[in-house]
């Protein structure tokens, strides 16, 4: 009976999860074509070929669809592996960590929760706050981390690691992220994306490699 019972609650819980899924895949489609502020439950609902009923059981209000979008896009970016091994050398791994971070920002669809955190920022700042410490601190921080090591043991001579991570980063992105996330080019290519995280580490490197 309790085997019984325990199959029953695995298959209810993979249930929830699926629909979970699929509510949530309609209201990033949802959010990406109108925007927070256009998007309802309803249009939501329909997108996701659910009942408003069904929707409401899972998720209040848009505003917690919109966080639970967000989270999803945290654990994405927590998914990618970055190899800050300290005893790496620094221009593999800046070039490695900076390919696989624009990589990341430029995938299909990657732009799309920047926009509508972006939007509506000023108005809901506590998901600004909330989605910058869960995804974009989080990485400098790693990095800041690698390059303090590298400082320590001489390679590179920073004073301000955050700082030399948040620039880095900058770098990677010059002429590549800005354009695509406000849709005025197409992702760009894996060339370009090359072209540039090679050029960020050289201009990095020139800057803060010990003479």
């Amino acid at each position: 009976m309790v085997a019984v019972d325990r199959e029953h609650l695995r298959l209810v819980s993979e249930e929830d999860s699926s629909k979970r899924r699929q509510i949530l895949d309609g209201a990033r489609k949802v959010f990406m074509d109108l925007g927070f502020d256009g998007a309802s439950m309803g249009e939501i609902a329909r997108a996701a070929a659910v009942s408003k009923g069904t929707l409401y059981v899972y998720f209040a209000d848009k505003c917690a669809l919109f966080e639970a979008i967000l989270e999803q896009e945290a654990l994405q970016h927590g998914q990618v592996v970055f190899n800050f091994d300290p005893s790496r050398d620094a221009e593999t791994t800046l070039k490695e960590f900076g390919s696989a971070y624009i990589h990341l920002l430029c995938r299909p669809g990657g732009g799309s929760a920047i926009r509508t955190v972006m939007a509506i920022a000023e108005r809901m700042p506590d998901v600004g706050r909330r989605y910058y410490a869960r995804v974009l601190d989080k990485t400098i921080n790693r990095l800041a981390e690698y390059l303090t090591a590298h400082v320590a043991s001489g390679d590179l001579k920073i004073d301000d690691c955050d700082l030399a991570a948040s620039q880095f980063m900058e770098l990677c992105k010059a002429s590549l992220f800005l354009p695509f996330v406000f849709q005025a080019a197409p992702a760009p290519s894996e060339e370009r994306m090359t072209e540039v995280v090679d050029s960020a580490t050289r201009m990095f490197l020139a800057a803060y490699r010990r003479k």
